[in-house]
């Protein structure tokens, strides 16, 4: 559906997307994550024709974003980061004048505008002001834009930036419905976000591609070393005895008491005495599962196991290793050194374009608005 080949753009001396190509196929939900300052809205924006790539070249199922730019816009709906809307307009007024810049058909204007507010859920705000909507409602206002004209491709920058954890659960939700009918690049920095709702994760940094598999082919592609904790009813002589030579096991360290293990810390803490329980923790060859060979040798010498837990290596973690971002300090430099780069605001003359964004609205002339007005 959208294959991106060699996409590239500099800013002077800075480039911000760094020769990348990737393939997103039909009917998925593709994660674009990457800390502040990758490059991720650079692509997008290069993706939807936004803005001109320094090389490279984008295709939106077949047409070239730069050599048939209206073929491939129409094929894509478009969330910005801040959603492109005239904040004295209302919601219908709105629609209808964004269905107009994106050459729907009048006679099918009206069931469409209808149609995207019943699948956003903004019906009910339909005559209200965009700019006394609440921020989760001009979200679903700038996705209902997207949707407009049917597109079978849905880019969203950062669409859940700014909502409560009520919005961002209904948003999240939202997306999961259109990524049944629809095709969706949904970038963000917030892990949680992207794991909960994608099918495949691609992780730039310093704007190239360092990752792309789904959820679970990330965490088994940087897996590395396991992690057993375990709680067993014998000595840990005992368990040392029983373990000795097993393969798979390439440390053991026993945990102070019966206490749960928590954190790090614990460890240079002394272990007291045997008690009966013994708690330890086991690093294991990533590539192997443990589990149940363990199981059946610590059987064998009547050391029953009381608890037994596989710690694996979260997306916040894949996520750091890939980046190198260990620090909040580091996504502070990258997002400063994206507003002091930011994209010139450029289009192309004939092409179908997105209205201006809301810190706009203030320079646009009002003959636009009286159109919209009258069409409706």
């Amino acid at each position: 559906m959208i294959e991106v080949t060699n996409l590239t753009k500099r800013y002077g001396d800075h480039t911000a997307v760094d020769h990348l190509s990737f393939k997103v196929e039909k009917g998925q939900i593709y994660g674009f994550l990457g800390p502040n300052g990758a490059g991720k809205s650079t692509t997008m924006n290069m993706i939807t024709g936004y803005l001109a790539a320094s090389e490279g070249t984008v295709t939106i199922d077949g047409h070239d974003v730069q050599e048939e730019p209206e073929e491939a816009k129409k094929r894509i709906g478009y969330l910005p980061e801040l959603p492109p809307l005239y904040m004295d307009m209302t919601v219908d007024e709105y629609l209808r004048f964004a269905a107009e810049l994106k050459k729907v058909p009048r006679q099918e204007r009206k069931e469409q505008v209808e149609q995207v507010m019943g699948m956003t859920q903004i019906t009910d705000m339909r005559g209200r002001l965009i700019k006394n909507l609440s921020k989760g409602y001009r979200q679903r206002v700038g996705l209902a834009q997207a949707l407009l004209g049917s597109p079978q491709v849905l880019i969203l920058d950062e669409p859940s930036v700014g909502l409560d954890p009520k919005q961002i659960i209904e948003i999240r939700d939202l997306i999961r419905e259109l990524g049944k009918t629809h095709t969706i690049i949904l970038s963000s920095h917030i892990l949680s976000e992207v794991s909960a709702v994608c099918d495949h994760i691609m992780i730039i940094s310093h704007g190239k591609l360092v990752a792309s598999d789904s959820p679970e082919g990330l965490q088994k592609l940087m897996s590395g070393e396991g992690e057993l904790k375990l709680t067993v009813k014998g000595s840990y002589k005992a368990l040392q005895g029983a373990l000795a030579g097993m393969t798979g096991i390439k440390d053991m360290r026993q945990l102070p008491g019966t206490q749960p293990f928590s954190g790090t810390s614990q460890l240079s803490d002394p272990p007291v005495e045997d008690s009966g329980i013994c708690n330890v923790q086991i690093q294991t060859d990533g590539e192997q599962d443990i589990r149940e060979s363990l199981f059946y040798r610590l059987a064998e010498n009547r050391l029953p196991i009381l608890s037994m837990t596989l710690a694996q290596r979260s997306l916040e973690d894949i996520f750091l290793e890939l980046t190198g971002e260990t620090s909040s300090s580091k996504e502070d430099e990258g997002k400063n050194r994206g507003r002091k780069k930011k994209a010139p605001q450029a289009g192309q003359d004939g092409e179908v374009s997105a209205p201006p964004a809301a810190d706009q609205d203030d320079k646009q002339p009002t003959q636009d608005k009286n159109d919209s007005r009258e069409d409706a």
